[in-house]
């Protein structure tokens, strides 16, 4: 299905609702396609995303403990 920018704006429930059914819907802004909405696998949230990228720092030891991490960057700041 293709829409408008103004549809877009317009309509969106209705765009929302259709991709939720599974539909994928191209947008086009002054006759050319500009973006796709597509629907996410439920069962699969994370399907389509690069594992490498959120995975990026996984291997830091230094990173094991966040809260840890945090305080230790902030102990040099002075309160003003």
């Amino acid at each position: 299905m293709e829409i408008t920018t103004k549809q877009l704006r317009i309509q969106p429930g209705r765009i929302i609702s259709q991709v939720h059914n599974g539909q994928e819907i191209t947008i086009t802004y002054r006759g050319k396609a500009l973006a796709k909405i597509i629907p996410l696998n439920i069962e699969n949230p994370k399907q389509g995303f690069d594992d490498e990228l959120f995975g990026i720092w996984k291997d830091r030891e230094d990173l094991s403990n966040v809260d840890q991490y945090v305080r230790n960057m902030r102990k040099g700041r002075s309160l003003c």
